[in-house]
This record gives C-alpha cells, sequence and structure tokens, in this order.
C-alpha cells in the first residue's frame, strides 16, 4: 500500500537516503529522544512492507529495491521491550523521575488489538476510526496466492501473533461528506448525520467502498452519486441517502471481508470486536450485526491508548499475560452488544454488492 514505508522511502531522493545514518518509526524516534536505544518495534516493522514475516528479520530483497541498507535499520525488538530510561537531560529539565522507556505497540492498530476484550477462539476484531482495519489473531502468517490476491497483509502484535487484516476504507466515505458539506456552508455534526442516514430508505443504492476513486479527500458526495449511476443504480440526490448508501456499503464490504477470513484460516468467526472511535456510531455497528448475521461487541474506543498502557503493563511485570491484560479491558470499560436483526433484507442486498465491481 502507498502507505507503508518501502513506498515513502522509495519516493525519497536517493542522496538524501545515503546520508541517513538510522532509520526509525515515528514512535522509535520519540522513544530514542527519551532516552532509550535506537530501535524498532516489531509491530511498526511489520508494516514497512520492508519485513519478511516468515523470516522475521528485515528482507534483503525489500531493502535493495528500496536502495538501502541493513545497517540503516536497527534492531528489531518484541513489544514490550524496556529499551532504556529517560535521559538526564529530561530528568533535569523536567524534575520528573528517571522512569523506564518502554517500546510498546507502537503501531497504532497493534496497540488497538492488546486491548480487545475478547477471549477463547472464534472472534475477529475491527479497528474502526477514518481506515477501518479487519482481522484475526493467528500463530503463524497466512502467504500464499489467495491472500495475495485479497491483498491481505500479515503483521505482528504482542507476543508475536501475527494479526491477518485487510486495510478497508472506513469513515473516510462520512468524514469527506461532511467536510465537503461543510465547505458548501451546511455544517452538521455527526450526530445529524448518522440521523439523517437513518431515517432515509433502505438499500436504494450501493458503491463498492474499495473504489480507487473514494481514497482521494475532496468531492466525496459527487463521487458516491457518480458511482451509483455508472452502474446503473438510483443516483442518491440527498444527503440522509447519500450517507445511507455509503454506511450500508461499508457493513456489506465487512461481510466479504468477514467471509475472505474465514476463507483463508478455514475458522468460524462468531463475534466481531469494534474497537476506535468508529465503534461510536451505533446505526453503523447495527448495520454490520445485521450484514454479518454475527454478534458485534462494541468498545472500547480508546483501544488504542489502552493496548499502549497495558503492554507497557506487561513490560514492567504488573500484569502476567496478554489475557489478563485483556480481562482489565473488559472490567474497566463498557460495551455494547448488537445482535442480528432482518436477515433477509441483508441477504438481498449483498447478492446485489457482488455484482459491483471496484476498479
Amino acid at each position: 500500500m502507498p502507505l507503508n514505508a518501502l513506498f515513502q522511502l522509495g519516493a525519497e531522493m536517493p542522496d538524501r537516503l545515503q546520508t541517513a545514518r538510522t532509520l526509525l518509526g515515528v514512535g522509535d524516534a520519540f522513544n530514542h529522544w527519551l532516552g532509550g536505544r535506537a530501535v524498532v518495534e516489531l509491530s511498526m516493522a511489520s508494516t514497512f512492507q520492508l519485513y519478511n514475516p516468515v523470516q522475521r528479520d528485515w528482507s534483503p530483497a525489500l531493502l535493495e529495491a528500496a536502495g538501502l541498507h541493513k545497517d540503516q535499520l536497527p534492531e528489531i525488538v518484541p513489544p514490550g521491550t524496556p529499551i532504556g530510561s529517560l535521559s538526564h537531560e529530561l530528568v533535569a529539565r523536567s524534575g520528573i523521575n528517571a522512569m523506564q522507556v518502554v517500546a510498546s505497540c507502537s503501531h497504532d492498530t497493534g496497540a488497538a488489538v492488546a486491548a480487545v476484550p475478547a477471549s477463547g477462539e472464534h472472534w475477529a476484531y475491527l479497528s474502526s476510526g477514518t481506515w477501518s482495519l479487519m482481522g484475526v489473531e493467528r500463530p503463524e502468517p497466512i502467504i500464499n496466492a489467495q491472500s495475495q490476491a485479497l491483498n491481505y497483509t500479515n503483521e505482528i502484535g504482542y507476543g508475536g501473533s501475527i494479526r491477518l487484516l485487510k486495510n478497508i476504507i472506513g469513515m473516510w466515505l462520512i468524514q469527506e461528506c461532511r467536510r465537503t458539506w461543510e465547505t458548501e456552508g451546511d455544517s452538521l455534526d455527526y450526530a445529524a448525520l448518522t440521523r439523517l442516514a437513518g431515517e432515509a430508505p433502505a438499500f436504494q443504492s450501493l458503491i463498492h467502498p474499495a473504489d480507487a476513486r473514494f481514497v482521494p479527500p475532496g468531492g466525496m458526495p459527487s463521487r458516491i452519486a457518480d458511482y451509483c449511476r455508472e452502474s446503473g443504480q438510483a443516483v442518491p440526490r440527498t444527503k440522509g441517502a447519500i450517507l445511507r448508501c455509503a454506511l450500508e456499503s461499508l457493513a456489506l464490504l465487512y461481510r466479504q471481508t468477514l467471509l475472505d477470513i474465514e476463507s483463508m484460516t478455514g475458522q468460524g468467526i462468531h463475534t466481531l470486536h469494534i474497537v476506535g472511535g468508529g465503534g461510536q456510531n451505533r446505526l453503523l455497528n447495527q448495520w454490520t450485526a445485521n450484514a454479518l448475521n454475527r454478534k458485534v461487541v462494541a468498545g472500547p474506543i480508546e483501544a488504542t491508548a489502552a493496548g499502549n498502557i497495558l503492554v507497557q503493563a506487561l513490560a514492567l511485570g504488573h500484569l502476567d499475560s496478554l489475557s489478563s491484560a485483556r480481562r482489565v479491558v473488559a472490567d474497566s470499560f463498557s460495551t455494547e452488544t448488537f445482535e442480528p436483526t432482518d436477515q433477509l433484507s441483508w441477504d438481498q442486498a449483498f447478492e446485489s454488492f457482488l455484482r459491483l465491481e471496484a476498479s
């Protein structure tokens, strides 16, 4: 994906890259400036697209393709590794104690998944925000023709677990509609947008949210209308119709994604845990349960922050296992459960959705 470090580094001027002694992710750089060793934490390293998840090290072939040398990338450490203490300079300037610096899960989704209040098996997670990331935890990566064709990634989480996941456009669709309407003088908060979507007629038209036209900023309502027109559907004319089209389509894309995950892993999913800010949209949560015909549990909203703190607690011996950390989340945050309804209508809508194509 263009957002991965491989492509960011590929866009750099070669001379500038060659003068760099050490390359760090942003979170790792802050840890280093605080006083920790210069390391790359594993959950972030695994998203650079420079990492071989089978060999569990930097990939020489990809480093060469990016014009990098292995000595420019420091040691990879697992999440929950103490890497030093707050520097003497910062202690003197701030007046606080020389606390330990811990390389937590510096990748936001890695931290969020560590805070999913789940137990046992047969569950998947959806980290819902501007982007949505749906996946499952696995003991080993799945790298085959099917995972390549479906464009899944194997990222690494706490304890070396594999996060087999799909990057999905998420609340970006709604955020961009809102931004466009604001520039036109109509400022609506998210509660009003959700109300308009809920009041609009159901299943009048659908989009494929994975279509590349929906990624750039600007003009989202027109892009949604154009897609519906080009695919021979009713063109949504009102704000509510546009929003309902986007949210119903997103829920149906979640269903397709979950079915793909079950196909790749051979394991059924009974519950979807939604964490992150997008989990505040109760309408989308209910439609997701309907589309999937699975139970949906929403919360916590601040899963990334909670997971970051809990991984530090594990590193410092305050908790003894990831399952203990997840029990802390379950005991500390409220969640809301959504049971599926209206299955026939959503099954019919899914058949229509499958006939759409993403360019």
